[in-house]
């Protein structure tokens, strides 16, 4: 049994803006028996590749809150990440790319809003990963939080799209999302997220990812065991059995 809090070892983040009180999560109430404790490892990924990308700075800020909660966290740079296909999946980047999602239990997906929807560059990252390789599922049963920055007014068009998405790939997508509006305000010029209700909407969302990751695993392969892929595996062992 675990006596200290999740993420207890993590080094203390400053996030400036917070104004009361944000706990780690209580590990003893949300864990399935026999888990370590170890600190939920989460990955963000982000959908702009401009210096100043504000997807970039929202799952940056996002970063801070999850470490603060006890997250082990990767950051993902979609930089040199080439266009699906144009590649083998051997590419380095891929590759990184893959790795990291197999090493997370849960993830954040933050793109800003292009023509009414994500962007390309978000969605090739997601692209990149497969449902299924061989009997590894990247994404399955894992979880995940959207979030979206807008250059004008508030809009929910790419949250609603990465529900989708998220859907797809066979995720637990937690039920809090963020929307920033007018992002080119959000932020000072240390690339911080200002204080706002903007703001706090994205600590409420990371300590509701925090809660669900800790609730989810340990348990995702039971939650997201299917009758048909049983079935199916049934039927294939059986085929073998037959060739013997």
């Amino acid at each position: 049994m675990v006596t200290q809090p999740i993420g207890a070892t993590v080094p203390p983040v400053d996030l400036l803006h917070l104004n009361g009180d944000l706990p780690h999560p209580e590990w003893e109430r949300l864990a399935v028996e026999g888990d370590d404790g170890h600190p939920p490892r989460i990955l963000l990924l982000y959908g702009s590749l401009r210096p100043q990308s504000f997807s970039r700075k929202l799952a940056l800020e996002a970063e801070r809150i999850l470490r603060h909660l006890g997250a082990e966290t990767r950051v993902f740079d979609p930089a040199e990440l080439p266009i699906l296909d144009s590649v083998p999946a051997t590419h380095p980047k891929v590759q990184e790319l893959r790795a990291l999602s197999l090493w997370s239990e849960g993830q954040v997906w933050v793109s800003p809003e292009r023509h009414g929807t994500m962007t390309g560059v978000f969605k090739n990252q997601i692209d990149w990963l497969p449902l299924e390789d061989g009997s590894v599922r990247p994404t399955q049963g894992r979880t995940l939080a959207v979030m979206q920055v807008c250059g004008g007014s508030q809009s929910f068009n790419v949250v609603n799209a990465l529900r989708v998405l998220g859907r797809w790939m066979r995720m637990v997508t937690i039920p809090n999302q963020s929307s920033v509006a007018k992002a080119w305000t959000e932020f000072d010029d240390a690339g911080r997220m200002k204080p706002s209700p903007f703001y706090d909407r994205v600590v409420d969302v990371m300590e509701e990812l925090m809660k669900f990751t800790l609730l989810v695993r340990g348990r995702s392969e039971y939650l997201v065991d299917r009758y048909s892929e049983r079935k199916g595996a049934a039927a294939a062992a059986q085929a073998i059995v037959s060739r013997i």
